[in-house]
């Protein structure tokens, strides 16, 4: 887990301001060790309560969910666990806790678990914490009788699930998407069961923002059976009411059985998404952005309802800048006429970060294998450092694990590298020794990617925050240049990525926090997007003088990836890094728009503490007298 991040306003939940999704949600992808193990996901669950679902990915298992109010200690008796795809009551109870809360996620305590932490199974776990406008669970003791239940959400109530955990019973749901009138039908999250109407279960009344309704039903309210309700809040604007910080939405949407499927607003990017057909009978299936919901990919499906490995199936469903998608026509998510539901989470994270080392990482590769980043990567840059006629390869998490682009070349997109995106810290791609690869992960104000097909002259939606100051796009599926935007807010330049011509002026198109006016028009196109953070990344140009000169971009600790481009006359991009050497002498650098191997002999950069120093030689011509460059930095 990266350190701390920034804060864009206010305080946390827990201090009554901003809340923001990293604080209180994590999807985490672990491979068990058959033994104990600690999960650092960032989330406070010691201290602020909420829930843990764990699914087994490479064979089945079933999903185990566990909850701070039932109990999550290391105590004899303290992590009672129950199944989503099963009837049974609490399980796992009378002996030490095999999962315990901590304030920074939670520690597996006993190894061994199928489900949990088989040695080498792998698994996906997904955090909810408590906190208003987001996830409440309590837990209370049933009278027989109709009555109302007090919850901490504070806002619209988006969905509820109940199971009685005393003795053997379906779970039940309640979803504001459901019907025209969700208080007075039902659903169980362990079959897949269409929508059925029964008074007995919420007794036909809506629930408020601090209170929900259970009927007589058994399932909900038997006398004397124990309960636990998780709910789940539908609040997609935020206390702030544009949209800003808003974190979670329930809704629906109805299908029309096509590949060009309906489109979901939701008005900011999800990372995780339930659905399920109400209709009709259909499974919950779960996709998420860590495990594979890519653009015109195939999608990781898990299931609440079943206990079976994960699929990945062809493409059903991938994320918008403003919500989703349906792009195929499974039954599941997009039958003809077919009413569903789902429960959307909001992509992370929210907070600006402070350190360059939250958000890239370089990592010069001797070995095969998977190396350690410390962040999930969004955006793969890989080169082959002795060159062999190999293009620096481009790939990204939006894009998915198959298909990559190169950055020397006009090809479309093409596929055989198989990056490994659905990896949590570390990260994977089968290309051999000799490489270097910069990994970036999305954060607000410094990178995005945005994966469209744009309608020129309609703006394009992404989530960068800020303006971007240098874009590089290129369309996907055909023969066509990259395409390079440099902007200060008063001058565009243009140019091409996979060649070394010129950059011109252009006439200014809408570039604002929230959009940007696309190069292409009509076919399926990926853009990356970068800013200027202050101390993390620095996006500027600077006038040569001939010798030597320290470029300042505001750093305390020296830059530790340069892009420096030439764009009053021909000049290649050339790229420098600290995991190969930016050292007082020579320094290898590569070049973006050639194959050729990396040049180890010339000292055009070298450390400055607040940026980098750049030197006139006739290798790079990177400081020529009154010659005029851009350059991207990231400390």
């Amino acid at each position: 887990m990266s350190g701390v991040s920034k804060k864009l306003m206010g305080t946390t939940a827990a201090g009554g301001g901003f809340t923001a999704i990293e604080d209180v949600f994590s999807t985490y992808l672990y491979t068990g060790n058959g033994s104990t193990q600690t999960i650092t996901n960032g989330i406070d669950l010691a201290g602020e309560g909420g829930l843990v679902w764990f699914k087994r990915r490479d064979t089945t298992g079933n999903n185990r969910v566990y909850d701070t109010e039932r109990g999550m200690t290391a105590a004899t008796g303290g992590a009672p666990y129950l199944y989503t795809n099963d009837t049974a009551g609490n399980l796992g109870t009378g002996f030490a806790g095999s999962v315990v809360a901590t304030s920074t996620g939670f520690d597996i305590a006993q190894g061994a678990i199928g489900d949990i932490s088989d040695s080498g199974g792998t698994y996906a776990s997904w955090t909810f914490r408590k906190a208003p406008r987001f996830f409440d669970l309590v837990t209370y003791t049933g009278t027989g009788s109709a009555r109302t239940i007090d919850h901490n959400l504070g806002t619209t109530v988006g969905s509820i699930i109940i199971k009685r955990t005393d003795t053997t019973s379906n779970w039940a749901v309640y979803h504001r998407g459901n019907t025209a009138a969700p208080e007075t039908d039902f659903l169980s999250l362990n079959l897949t069961n269409a929508t059925a109407d029964d008074a007995t279960y919420w007794n036909d009344t809506a629930p408020t923002d601090s209170v929900f309704t259970v009927g007589t039903n058994a399932a909900v309210n038997a006398s004397g059976g124990t309960y636990v309700a998780y709910l789940f809040a539908h609040d997609p604007l935020g206390p702030s009411e544009d949209g800003s910080d808003g974190l979670i939405a329930c809704g629906s949407y109805t299908g029309n059985g096509s590949t060009d499927g309906p489109e979901v607003d939701l008005g900011w990017e999800p990372q995780w998404v339930m659905i399920k057909r109400t209709t009709d009978t259909s499974s919950w299936v779960m996709v998420d952005v860590m495990r594979g919901m890519p653009v015109g990919g195939d999608d990781a499906n898990l299931y609440a309802d079943g206990s079976f490995a994960e699929g990945v199936v062809p493409t059903f469903i991938h994320p918008t800048a403003t919500g989703f998608k349906l792009d195929g026509t499974a039954f599941y998510a997009n039958s003809s006429g077919d009413t569903f539901i789902y429960i959307a989470i909001r992509r992370g994270p929210m907070r600006a970060p402070e350190s360059g080392t939250e958000v890239f990482f370089p990592y010069a590769q001797e070995g095969t294998g998977s190396f350690s980043v410390g962040f999930p990567t969004d955006l793969s840059i890989m080169a082959k450092r002795a060159g062999n006629g190999l293009n620096s390869t481009v790939g990204d998490r939006l894009r998915g694990s198959v298909p990559f682009l190169s950055t020397s070349l006009t090809s479309a997109e093409d596929v055989g590298i198989d990056w490994q995106f659905d990896l949590q810290d570390d990260f994977q791609s089968t290309w051999t020794a000799g490489t270097v690869n910069w990994n970036f992960r999305r954060a607000p104000n410094f990178f995005d990617v945005v994966a469209y097909t744009p309608s020129f002259p309609t703006p394009v939606k992404h989530n960068l925050g800020v303006p971007y100051e240098l874009k590089i796009d290129k369309v996907r599926d055909q023969v066509s240049n990259w395409n390079v935007v440099w902007d200060d807010g008063v001058t565009q330049l243009e140019g091409e990525l996979n060649n070394t011509a010129t950059l011109n002026s252009q006439t200014r198109v809408t570039n604002n926090s929230t959009e940007f006016v696309s190069s292409f028009n009509g076919a399926p196109c990926v853009s990356y997007l970068f800013a200027t953070l202050a101390g993390v990344s620095k996006v500027g140009s600077y006038t040569g003088n001939g010798t030597s000169q320290t470029i300042d971009c505001g750093f305390t600790t020296g830059a530790r990836f340069i892009l420096i481009k030439r764009t009053d006359a021909a000049g290649d991009w050339y790229v420098w890094d600290t995991a190969r050497g930016i050292v007082t002498g020579n320094d290898p650098f590569l070049e973006l728009n050639t194959t050729d191997a990396e040049v180890t002999s010339d000292d055009s950069i070298d450390p400055d503490s607040s940026g980098f120093i750049v030197n006139q030689t006739a290798t790079t011509n990177i400081n020529v007298s009154s010659a005029s460059y851009i350059f991207y930095s990231v400390s």
